[in-house]
């Protein structure tokens, strides 16, 4: 059997959500609580609850380099990718510039609206990345021209982590002319993110994947970037997203990037140890085993791993039964018979795709649960190879 009894709980899947952080819950449940008046409003109850948007917007702007004007509240990462591309497809296309160019692993927020995009008769490109998962610059000299409107790279890649060099790819989009977009739904809150220094002029990020609610959201945008808004309506975020703001969500959103600009450092040096600790004894004691895509850059939270002869989804399914949540990929694709694109464009064999897993750490992974996970990973493998004859 490939059950045993269950000693304890272990969450390996962060990059899919976090945990609510406690004092983060405590702003939620608080602004739910006091704060219930409409930011719009401008009596007493509405402005109180604008000082929370206005709040939270400071401290998302601290989290990445910008300015609090340039900070449009969203519903999440999702919509602030939609807006990003949407948003400004829909302004430049009167200059004439009808090309978007992303890469081959962006994630489906990306990815599909290119999609519908090229189906309203834009040009797309997709870049292609090298076996480490690595866009190179050069890739996006070949593929861009004077009719470029958009170029969107991935700070950091939700499946295997690996930092792209966003501000190398920036740079030469500017220079023809187009703006630059990163969903760094990944990276904010993991690795420092600095607008500035990237060059970006859209940037992108998520609450959930740093330990605020679900549901809240922002994206970037750079004083005087030509953007369109994608929902229309009233005059809310100075007429850029309309709709009245998830005030409480927003809050949380802002609580926790306070929170990430405390603990970035020590946490990012701590959790990149545990996780070179579990490849590494993983590597060690489970033959036909593979690390995808780069080592370095990447975000100290996360390591995809290839088993040889295994079916991940089997994994997945021996590992839950034992106490573990992974995953075999992005959330937003669970469900999906469909192999994972990153690891696809990465050139990995088929069987090698199928036989992935990811672990996601987060702050509040322990020593304990490496150890406990390197107990009982090698055995379950073995017997799940066993069973398939690939033992």
């Amino acid at each position: 059997m490939l059950t045993s009894k269950i000693h304890m709980r272990v969450y390996f899947d962060h990059n899919a959500t976090t945990p609510l952080d406690p004092g983060v819950l405590e702003v939620v449940t608080r602004v739910l609580r006091d704060e219930f008046g409409n930011p719009s409003s401008v009596h007493h109850f509405g402005q109180r609850a604008k000082a929370v948007l206005d709040d939270a917007r400071t401290e998302v702007a601290r989290l990445i380099g910008g300015e609090p004007s340039e900070v449009v509240f969203t519903s999440g990462g999702t919509e602030a990718d939609n807006f990003a591309l949407r948003g400004a497809a829909e302004a430049l296309e009167p200059t004439g510039r009808k090309h978007l160019i992303a890469t081959t692993i962006e994630h489906e927020a990306v990815l599909v609206t290119l999609k519908a995009l090229a189906r309203r008769g834009w040009k797309t490109t997709l870049l292609p990345v090298d076996a480490t998962g690595i866009v190179s610059p050069d890739a996006l000299r070949e593929a861009i021209d004077d009719s470029t409107a958009l170029v969107s790279v991935m700070h950091a890649n939700n499946e295997i982590g690996t930092v792209q060099p966003v501000a190398a790819l920036a740079r030469i989009a500017h220079e023809y002319g187009a703006l630059f977009h990163t969903d760094a739904v990944q990276s904010a809150g993991k690795i420092p993110v600095d607008v500035r220094a990237l060059g970006a002029d859209l940037l992108s990020i998520s609450a959930h994947k740093f330990y605020g609610p679900k549901g809240a959201g922002a994206l970037w945008i750079k004083r005087g970037t030509r953007i369109a808004a994608i929902l229309t309506g009233g005059k809310h975020e100075r007429s850029r997203r309309a709709g009245t703001e998830n005030v409480a969500g927003i809050a949380g959103l802002g609580a926790a990037a306070a929170l990430a600009m405390k603990k970035l450092d020590g946490e990012a040096a701590r959790l990149g140890a545990l996780r070179d600790r579990l490849e590494a004894a993983v590597l060690a004691a489970v033959p036909g085993t593979a690390i995808n895509g780069s080592r370095t850059p990447r975000v100290p939270n996360t390591t995809n791993i290839s088993f040889e002869g295994i079916e991940a989804e089997s994994l997945l399914i021996a590992l839950d039964l034992e106490g573990f949540a992974v995953s075999t990929g992005s959330a937003c694709s669970s469900g999906s018979l469909e192999p994972s694109h990153v690891l696809k464009a990465l050139g990995q064999s088929p069987d090698m795709i199928h036989g992935s897993i990811r672990f996601s750490l987060s702050r509040m992974t322990t020593d304990e649960e490496i150890d406990y996970v390197l107990g009982v990973l090698p055995t379950t493998v073995a017997r799940i190879r066993e069973i398939l004859g690939a033992g």
